[in-house]
């Protein structure tokens, strides 16, 4: 950050369907003052910013990165443009904030890593869903222990389109699902292994409706399914703990969220007496279902929020590069299982690594530590 302003100047690269979404919000946060909207399509971005911006437009990336003013860069680009923008950024200095996925390969993801780590940037990813106040309520509550232990997580993303030319429904939809798993889950709960099924009934060359089964580390089982091509749009996840369930659906206005005390107790056979061990040792119980009030914030302007932070505090974001390489992993397993016909295929160990690194050298803090730090309210 410069030393003459001590506003963030960030340049938003890309004005397409995400871009003009970073660029209301940039402008939108304390601290952050937006410099650049650079797009191959300079008029597109003039378009975006508005007639009486002063906003710099620009089709060069060079340009933005040569600046000493911009701090920062959000990269709205394609998928497959991600490596190569990302590393020009983080090579000329810049902290940056991009869009899922982190890169096209895992390789590469982790290449973006490195180079953040050796440059001393932040690097975070725009898991958008990670910052709303569902998934907020969800991990508090799952990690806290008031869940008790998890037993599944089934996650349902489907719609009608659109049909992605260039890849599949998994590698579109899933990583929205993934990313939330690997904010929720605690520490010391991970995925160990991934199977996947597919189909492409419509001929579109891959994957349209796909299964994805994540094994954990404590034996539950993770679902998500995706699908293209269903007539009605679904955005539900259910979380079943032992103690608590929780079923969030995003697409209802008045419950988004609802915590159900409800569940399955079993007994223990050996303390059955001679005459009642033929009997069931399931029982079912059946308690309070509560709909938790949830602040109505705009996610985006949290992640925001948390890329400003993380540079004046010179701390890993929550959604660090870390968390995106780890989505990375189960993709690239899960498309090595759909290629197998759905066997389980082990995930790489940095799943497990779930502890965020250094900055530059300064104490590595999490989300959690920060938002005490600053006495927010647990949502």
């Amino acid at each position: 950050m410069t030393t003459e302003n001590p506003q963030i100047g960030i340049a938003v690269v890309g004005a397409g369907y995400w871009g003009p979404n970073l660029v209301r919000n940039a402008q939108a946060t304390p601290g952050l003052r937006l410099r650049y909207l650079c797009d191959i399509d300079e008029k597109r971005a003039r378009t975006v910013l508005g007639e009486y911006s002063t906003v710099t437009t620009t089709p060069s990336l060079d340009e933005v990165l040569a600046d000493p003013e911009v701090d920062a860069v959000a990269i709205a680009t394609p998928a497959a443009t991600h490596f190569a923008v990302a590393t020009a950024a983080l090579e000329a200095g810049k902290h940056v904030l991009v869009e899922k996925p982190l890169a096209p390969t895992f390789e590469e993801g982790k290449a973006l890593v490195e180079t953040a780590d050796r440059h001393g940037r932040i690097l975070m990813l725009d898991h958008t869903y990670c910052y709303t106040s569902p998934v907020g309520y969800i991990r508090d509550r799952l990690r806290s222990g008031e869940l008790g232990d998890l037993q599944y997580l089934d996650s349902v993303r489907i719609n009608l389109g659109l049909v992605q030319p260039d890849v599949d429904v998994l590698w579109d939809l899933a990583p929205h699902d993934l990313s939330i798993f690997d904010a929720i889950l605690p520490d010391d709960l991970f995925p160990v292994a991934v199977s996947a099924h597919g189909s492409d009934p419509v001929g579109a060359g891959h994957a349209c409706v796909a299964h994805l089964t994540i094994q954990l580390s404590n034996g539950a089982l993770a679902h998500v399914h995706v699908n293209w091509l269903s007539p009605t749009k679904i955005r539900t996840m259910i979380v079943g703990g032992s103690n608590r369930m929780i079923v969030w659906d995003d697409l209802n206005p008045t419950q988004r969220l609802s915590v159900h005390d409800r569940g399955v107790d079993t007994s223990d056979p050996t303390t059955l007496g001679p005459d009642n061990r033929g009997r069931t040792i399931v029982s079912y119980r059946t308690g309070d279902t509560v709909a938790p009030a949830l602040a109505n914030t705009e996610a985006l302007r949290s992640v925001m929020v948390e890329f400003r932070d993380s540079i004046t505090e010179n701390r890993a974001p929550f959604t660090d590069g870390r968390s995106g390489l780890r989505v990375l992993a189960l993709l690239e397993a899960a498309a090595t299982s759909l290629a197998k016909d759905g066997v389980y295929v082990p995930v790489p160990d940095i799943v497990r690594e779930r502890t965020p690194r250094p900055i530059g050298g300064a104490p590595a803090t999490t989300i959690d530590e920060a938002r005490r730090g600053r006495g927010e309210v647990t949502v």
